[in-house]
């Protein structure tokens, strides 16, 4: 491993002004742009990492101020140091003195230390001439346990219990990888129909995605029920009885709410409900889940689960019957290795969240470790695919019959084009500088 020493730590305040068209829309955020602190951490040799965080517009700038914020505890170190004891240094960004005051491993820090440990993780992946998902593959399992932290966790998930779950998977760990790399993993599509969509908009992206070979679909509700009832019938009609549907609240409802509205569309047959209620509501998850339970609708959530902590107390209470990690809400692969395991553990299936930019890029390489050295299951699980900005990347995500393809480029697939980043900073880019603030 290269000897770089870590010199300087610069962050972008990245947007792409979706909101004018409507990608991303929601009935909880209405008007996103899509955007991201965009990390890029320089050594004293060529050696470079690229991470970012998602986020939908304002706000950005103060998750910048973050990272800055965090850099100094990064700077000086060389990439040795942090990898031979990552779950120390996962540790020391995250119990800061100071610092952790305004988390702990929650919100606007959280989102900086992802992007943070994200850039890490390219950093070394190109170190060793691999992407992320091969470097994670490839590792020992007890350096990949040295990775996470398990404070307050083990009363969910131990250290031995974890090793042994990734040591059963090591028999037959190869033909799943070339499986992955023959077929890739499954994927659903988000991109035909947000909320702000039109009924045409809608019906022409459906057509175009079965036409390309899409089994998967799912739909934003929340916003009015008629609206709903009429939106899900017309993307079932279009995706047919045999297909796949799933809707999505965006934490629009209160938990009778909730109940209520999902079994009004329960004759569309939807798969599961994403985010019903608050995303902190562990308790109400768990009701919604349990009165959902006759109807054979499962709950999903994750996207904006803040830690490992809130992760184990889903699972513990049967709040949700799919994991959605998300590879920048919480603390990069270390915690979301943690959070696969405990999946793993209790039998949860993992289907993450993804879209927005760079999230798709990203979670490829979670969800192909997951199957080939965690899960070894494919059972109820898929990945969420949103087909926007990712020209943007020097390695954007490979689709192929409605499945990711495995990454080949060294890195975590995190690396945005220069004249993107350049064109699209906030506010002084060339993009932005056309746009009335």
């Amino acid at each position: 491993m290269q000897a770089a020493r870590i010199v300087q730590v610069s962050v972008q305040d990245v947007r792409f002004p979706t909101s004018r068209e409507q990608h991303g829309s929601d009935a909880m955020h209405t008007d996103p742009d899509y955007s991201v602190a965009y990390v890029v951490i320089d050594t004293d040799s060529d050696l470079r990492g690229f991470g970012l965080t998602f986020t939908v517009g304002k706000g950005t700038e103060i998750v910048v101020c973050a990272v800055q914020a965090l850099s100094a505890l990064v700077v000086g170190k060389t990439l040795q140091e942090i990898v031979s004891d990552f779950r120390g240094f996962y540790r020391l960004l995250t119990s800061d003195g100071q610092m952790r005051w305004v988390g702990p491993e929650k919100g606007v820090i959280q989102l900086a230390t992802a992007a943070v440990l994200n850039a890490v993780w390219d950093m070394w992946a190109r170190a060793e001439g691999k992407p992320v998902w091969k470097l994670l593959v490839d590792m020992d399992p007890k350096q990949l346990i040295s990775c996470i932290d398990f404070r307050y966790i083990t009363d969910a998930l131990t250290e031995k219990e974890a090793l042994e779950i990734l040591l059963e998977a090591q028999e037959g760990k190869k033909k799943r990888e070339e499986q992955m790399l023959r077929e890739g993993y499954p994927a659903y599509t988000t991109s035909c129909a947000w909320l702000g969509y039109s009924d045409q908009q809608l019906q022409e992206l459906c057509s175009e995605a079965l036409a390309e070979g899409w089994t998967k679909f799912k739909v934003k509700v929340g916003a009015d029920l008629q609206d709903d009832i009429r939106r899900c019938r017309l993307i079932r009609q279009m995706i047919g009885p045999n297909n796949m549907l799933m809707i999505d609240a965006n934490q629009r409802w209160d938990v009778g709410e909730a109940v209520e509205w999902v079994t009004r569309l329960s004759e569309f047959r939807p798969l599961w409900i994403e985010e019903p209620t608050s995303p902190d509501d562990i308790l109400g998850h768990a009701a919604i889940s349990k009165a959902l339970a006759p109807l054979h609708i499962g709950v999903a959530t994750g996207e904006q689960c803040q830690n490992r902590v809130m992760f184990k107390q889903f699972l513990q209470a049967s709040a949700l019957q799919f994991v959605q990690i998300d590879s920048c809400r919480v603390g990069s692969i270390n915690e979301n290795l943690a959070i696969l395991l405990m999946a793993c553990k209790f039998k949860v299936p993992v289907c993450p969240h993804a879209g927005g930019v760079g999230l798709c890029e990203l979670v490829q390489h979670l969800i192909l470790f997951d199957y080939i050295c965690v899960s070894a299951s494919l059972d109820n699980r898929m990945c969420e695919y949103v087909n926007h900005l990712h020209e943007h990347f020097k390695s954007p995500t490979v689709i192929r019959n409605a499945h990711y393809m495995p990454p080949q480029d060294p890195g975590y697939s995190t690396e945005m084009l220069e004249d993107s980043v350049e064109k699209h900073q906030f506010p002084q880019g060339e993009v932005w500088k056309k746009i009335p603030q």
